[in-house]
């Protein structure tokens, strides 16, 4: 991938965009809304595809967090990794290079991709769609934070419950329009 015409406003619109029409609007995550309004959130465009690079960054959002309370989240967007299966090799380095910062317990990963593909999931099936981005996406939370949320909730495991029935409910061809929609604006 060209990184030098990465445009990176353009990149967090897009990202911006489908939390508030697909993460929010189909309510996939009960964490967002709080985040997001007012926005807490920090985006990063990455501008690498090389694992050492990515980290150096990861670990340098860690820090952010550490330092600064007034960010929640930060997502870390990653249109370099554009391939899943390269993306899914990143991400697992990533949850081995937090366990060796002592951020284990601290923050943890969530995994959006635009060819996001649950294990044990064909890839034409819309669950999938809860995990696919505009463009690929480390996001760091805050383990506190969303220990507090699903303290709030009588069921958590109804979220993916619910997740799951939306998707179906409004099929890929609707999700795939939204993140069409959300990459052209």
């Amino acid at each position: 991938m060209n990184t030098s015409s990465i445009n990176p406003e353009a990149l967090i619109t897009a990202t911006r965009e489908w939390i508030d029409r697909v993460v929010i609007g189909h309510n996939f995550c009960p964490f967002a809304r709080f985040v997001r309004t007012p926005e807490t959130i920090h985006y990063v465009v990455s501008q690498s595809y090389k694992p050492d690079d990515l980290m150096l960054e990861l670990y340098q959002e860690c820090q952010r967090l550490d330092a600064n309370d007034a960010i929640s989240t930060t997502l870390l967007i990653t249109p370099a990794l554009k391939q899943f299966e390269r993306y899914l090799d990143i991400l697992e380095l990533a949850q081995v290079m937090l366990e060796q910062w002592n951020y284990e317990g601290i923050y943890q990963l969530a995994s959006f991709h635009p060819q996001y593909q649950f294990e044990g999931e064909a890839a034409n099936a819309p669950s999938n769609y809860t995990n696919r981005s505009p463009y690929p996406v480390l996001h760091i939370l805050r383990e506190a934070d969303i220990t507090r949320v699903m303290d709030d909730y009588a069921d958590p495991h109804s979220i993916f419950e619910n997740n799951m029935a939306e998707t179906d409910k409004q099929g890929c061809g609707h999700f795939e329009n939204l993140l069409k929609q959300c990459r052209t604006r």
